[in-house]
């Protein structure tokens, strides 16, 4: 019978989702995870090269952090707002400006020869990424369709970050080998060129809410949040030191919450605010963003804690340290190519509480980690699946933060996501490089313990309180609803 004939027929092919990727997906594709797998590179390739950066640049040792600190705060900070910003000025716009001010500040940063120079080059790596890993996003999520295809792209994103972030670490120690640790921003030029030449033509700006040119960016919303979030961000990271620079950490955290507090009413007041507090009423935003935090916070800290294993116990090399991140690297992306098949079968929801309980099992065999090397087989398995599981968790919840909303929220939804992954990347190390350190100190007999056993002792501690976060993730995952069809999702309007 010809299918014309045939109306239900025909309406069920309407109504079911789109699961072939054409060539032109593909290449739009292609594209931004390019661009998102330079984002992730950046946030792991200078931490290898710390040491010799500051020799070079006369940087103190307590100066040295803030090679890495100054990225973390600028690209956090205003990720929100220039999340919401590509809802008014256009995602495809913002996204290759992003890329043009990566290659140029990365040109400034390979030739600097003063720590001025760097630190500003740093700053507006630190912006470039504010801009081009929300729109990116954003892009991705528009350009997809809800469903198979959207979590397919979204799982290969995940899987890409997660690879550039491993890359970076490896890359590192190989170009500072080779040539000199100018290397680590002179390639993200030509990768940035490509980007900006290739993006006009193969991204497609989404189509635009007809009111948007008449709306106003709701500046004293975007100025208050983003000086609360450079105060969170910073006071997150100051604690994690000693001394004058840890009570600076403690007056930014009181700062930070009144920051917060007035940027809440400021949105309350807004006619057209910056962040629609009635988005956050979404179940599905709200817990996905806390899942989210959870996932970035505790895999970022354990590739710490690891490195404090293998190198200050088991005095392994930095090469086979960055092999073994090799190992975790590659359950990430595994995780990430499985992540849109397991979401298809079990829906976003479950794909969270796979993920929390393949990556809390995995997590908790480190425990049984000794001062004997034979223990590595035993870290490289668990790692794995962790990653595995991990990346199920990531994907799962970027799923979650960015489904059932209209294509004009959609920068809003994945700048509360970015600015979620910022926050787990920042506060994860702190905080278990603080509980290491504390449990070190409180062991019993510890003028008896070798340095080594004394650290392996806070490293075990700090893995159990990792375990526990991720059971946190997993009991917050039960909370969301069962995934429903978009039609069935609610509508987000604003205040």
């Amino acid at each position: 019978m010809p299918t014309d004939a045939n109306p239900e027929l025909n309406a069920a092919k309407l109504a079911a989702p789109d699961t072939k990727m054409t060539s032109k997906l593909w290449r739009t594709l292609v594209i931004l995870l390019l661009a998102q797998f330079m984002m992730a590179v950046d946030f792991s390739i200078l931490n290898v090269a710390l040491p010799e950066v500051g020799a070079a640049l006369g940087f103190s040792l307590g100066g040295m952090q803030w090679i890495v600190t100054s990225f973390a705060l600028t690209a956090a900070g205003f990720t929100l707002f220039f999340g919401r910003l590509g809802d008014y000025l256009g995602r495809r716009n913002l996204f290759i400006g992003g890329m043009v001010l990566l290659g140029l500040s990365s040109l400034v940063g390979g030739m600097a020869e003063s720590q001025t120079v760097l630190l500003s080059a740093r700053v507006m790596q630190g912006l470039s990424t504010a801009m081009v890993t929300p729109t990116a996003l954003s892009l991705m999520t528009t350009s997809f369709p809800e469903g198979p295809l959207r979590d397919r792209a979204l799982g290969m994103n995940g899987a890409i970050m997660s690879a550039g972030f491993t890359t970076g670490a490896v890359l590192s120690g190989v170009l500072l080998d080779l040539l000199s640790w100018r290397w680590l921003f002179f390639v993200n030029v030509p990768i940035a060129a490509i980007v900006v030449v290739f993006a006009p033509m193969l991204i497609k700006e989404p189509a635009r809410d007809p009111k948007a040119g008449k709306m106003t960016l709701d500046m004293p919303g975007a100025i208050t949040v983003t000086a609360a979030v450079l105060s969170l961000v910073y006071g997150i990271t100051a604690l994690g030191n000693h001394g004058l620079e840890a009570f600076l950490g403690i007056e930014s955290m009181v700062l930070s919450v009144v920051l917060f507090g007035v940027f809440i009413v400021i949105e309350k007041r807004s006619a057209e605010p910056l962040v629609p507090l009635n988005i956050l009423k979404r179940r599905s935003v709200a817990l996905g963003n806390i899942t989210g935090l959870l996932a970035f916070a505790t895999e970022t800290s354990l590739v710490f804690l690891m490195t404090l294993y293998l190198q200050e116990v088991l005095q392994q090399s930095g090469t086979v340290t960055g092999l073994a991140f090799g190992i975790l690297g590659a359950g990430t992306v595994l995780g990430g190519v499985m992540a849109s098949r397991v979401i298809s079968l079990i829906g976003h929801r479950g794909t969270l509480l796979a993920g929390f309980a393949l990556q809390g099992v995995a997590t908790a065999a480190l425990i049984l980690l000794t001062t004997n090397p034979g223990s590595i087989p035993l870290m490289l398995i668990a790692t794995f699946l962790g990653g595995i599981g991990n990346m199920l968790a990531i994907v799962g919840f970027m799923t979650a933060a960015t489904s059932g909303l209209p294509n004009k929220q959609q920068g809003l939804a994945t700048g509360l996501a970015i600015l979620t992954q910022q926050f787990g990347i920042t506060i994860g190390i702190p905080i278990m490089s603080a509980i290491v350190s504390a449990r070190i100190l409180s062991q019993p007999d510890l003028d008896a313990l070798s340095a080594p056993e004394r650290i392996l002792g806070g490293v075990l501690f700090a893995i159990a309180i990792n375990v526990a976060l991720v059971v946190l993730g997993f009991l917050v995952a039960l909370l969301l609803r069962p995934d429903q069809a978009p039609d069935g999702a609610e509508t987000v309007t604003q205040n």
